[in-house]
């Protein structure tokens, strides 16, 4: 098959204005709190910039890597075995928020979850490119294609973080079904997850009144509805045309972590509906062209590993803005590119350095 000249210019200039695009919202969303919190308007958009240039340039080194070396044994053993580390390592930190989700390296933080999504991607490509024909064999296959994310999954519902746990089973029910599995393992899964899913959602105190809230937000505007309340308001005042960047009000202690979690929110009042269909065509944008990548990849790894890559970045998006607009109850989890947050950039980019390269091997 020819081999392209270069990358995917469609998608490298989707993430290129995905980043800029970030940039320029956590800078209108964080410049108040800030300024009054920090000192400098610039504290927070400076340090995501920081990340995003460093992940620019991971971007740039991976995508010139050959997929194919990291389709080895030593490779992913290392990848499963150092991730696994981390996430152990962070409940030696002091927690944060009531959750250990964190390791501070030389004033610098950083979240273990988020190396967790694509070291999973990479097992499940790894494992899996061989047993495409052998996916009924649920001791052989499955249960030992499961058994690394959920070892992951189980550490970082410890800390707790359930959005990424639940963005983490997502993508590796999605690779597997992509595999071959059949549909009655997905329905097994669900059942033995259901108490456990049950448990964390309905008696664990905080997440009891994010459901309740999620069901009636009006009932405690104040309180465990607050998020809900304050974002759709966000959403709702910026009509069509939005007020104008820069001129949201929400953000100023009204919009629970408005550079982070609920930027979208912040991005819907400001730039309006117009502006919200944008981000949401630009993700479609990446992720037709990085499924198209997993489509056209003759190469069962390449096409496990741009499949996954892809997907765990649009399940990720897809959670963020169904909870800014009161579909899904309250989580914290990032908009990938686009939300505050060092470790999440920085290791989103480098992937897509990997599902660049990956579209150098195809037509």
């Amino acid at each position: 098959m020819a081999k392209r000249v270069g990358v995917d210019k469609w998608l490298f200039g989707t993430v290129l204005l995905l980043v800029l695009f970030g940039l320029v919202m956590v800078f209108s969303a964080s410049a108040v709190t800030a300024k009054e919190t920090q000192g400098s308007a610039y504290a927070f958009v400076a340090k995501q910039a920081l990340w995003a240039l460093l992940g620019m340039a991971a971007l740039a080194g991976l995508m010139q890597v050959d997929y194919k070396r990291y389709n080895s044994y030593p490779v992913v053993a290392a990848a499963v075995a150092v991730t696994t580390m981390l996430l152990l390592a962070v409940f030696a930190m002091h927690g944060m928020n009531g959750a250990h989700r964190w390791i501070r390296v030389a004033g610098q933080t950083i979240q273990p979850s988020e190396v967790a999504k694509p070291v999973i991607v990479l097992f499940l490509a790894y494992f899996l490119q061989t047993r495409i024909h052998k996916m009924d064999d649920w001791k052989g296959t499955i249960l030992r294609a499961s058994l690394p994310p959920l070892a992951f999954i189980a550490l970082i519902l410890k800390e707790p973080d359930l959005g990424t746990a639940l963005v983490c089973a997502g993508v590796t029910a999605l690779m597997l079904y992509l595999a071959g599995a059949q549909l009655k393992y997905f329905f097994y899964a669900a059942l033995a997850a259901s108490p456990v899913l049950y448990f964390m959602l309905f008696h664990v105190a905080f997440r009891k009144a994010r459901m309740l809230a999620f069901i009636n937000p009006e009932l405690d505007p104040k309180g465990a509805g607050f998020h809900i309340t304050q974002s759709l308001i966000a959403v709702g005042t910026g009509g069509v045309f939005g007020r104008g960047l820069m001129e949201g009000v929400q953000k100023l202690w009204y919009l629970p972590e408005a550079w982070t979690d609920f930027i979208f929110a912040n991005i819907c009042e400001e730039l309006g509906l117009l502006g919200a269909l944008a981000i949401v065509a630009l993700f479609v944008m990446l992720g037709y062209r990085g499924l198209r990548a997993a489509v056209l990849s003759t190469d069962p790894f390449a096409r496990f590993l741009a499949f996954g890559i892809t997907s765990g970045i649009l399940i990720q998006a897809f959670f963020n803005m169904s909870v800014v607009l009161a579909l899904l109850p309250t989580k914290g989890i990032t908009l990938p590119l686009i939300s505050s947050g060092g470790t999440s950039v920085f290791i989103t980019l480098a992937s897509l350095g990997v599902l660049l390269n990956i579209t150098r091997a195809i037509d």
